[in-house]
């Protein structure tokens, strides 16, 4: 009869053992919720301003047609482009650490996986996976560094902008 817990180990450390994942897990968690929030108000950014360019295109064939429109007109393409950008930078943190999330629950399955298969050492899978996982959350956090750094760009530019 094959042993489910190697005598090295003991229940107490098998547990900690898939409590590892379960915690990244949690941390990209509260990162997707944050990042997610992010998204949403960037989203919601981009369709103002796409309403505000299309009233005032609407105008540019008038009369009243003033020259402050016309550089409101090019400082919200401007805005556009650069929100786009950050949306991509957004959307690729998402991806990241949601990416994360489905690698640290494979690490867990491994893991229990290998209690109960003797026949097959997961161990460097195990930890590959684990470390692919980090690697995602790093991936997310640099996403969300540059994504950060675009929208004060991008806030930078609207305010010079209207001096």
């Amino acid at each position: 009869m094959t042993q489910m817990i190697p005598e090295s180990m003991s229940v107490t450390q098998v547990i900690q053992l898939l409590i590892a994942p379960a915690v990244m897990i949690n941390a990209c968690g509260l990162l997707l919720l944050g990042i997610n929030n992010k998204y949403s108000m960037v989203v919601n950014r981009v369709r103002i301003l796409n309403e505000e360019k299309r009233k005032i295109s609407l105008k540019a064939g008038d009369k009243n047609f003033s020259y402050e429109d016309n550089i409101r007109l090019e400082s919200i393409s401007k805005q556009l482009q650069s929100l786009v950008q950050r949306t991509r930078l957004v959307r690729n943190a998402v991806l990241s650490y949601t990416s994360a999330v489905a690698l640290f629950v494979l690490t867990s399955i491994i893991t229990g996986f290998d209690f109960f298969v003797d026949t097959v050492d997961l161990k460097i899978p195990t930890i590959a996976v684990f470390i692919v996982g980090m690697l995602m959350v790093l991936a997310g956090i640099i996403y969300a560094f540059f994504e950060t750094k675009r929208g004060y760009d991008i806030i930078k530019y609207e305010v010079i902008s209207h001096e």
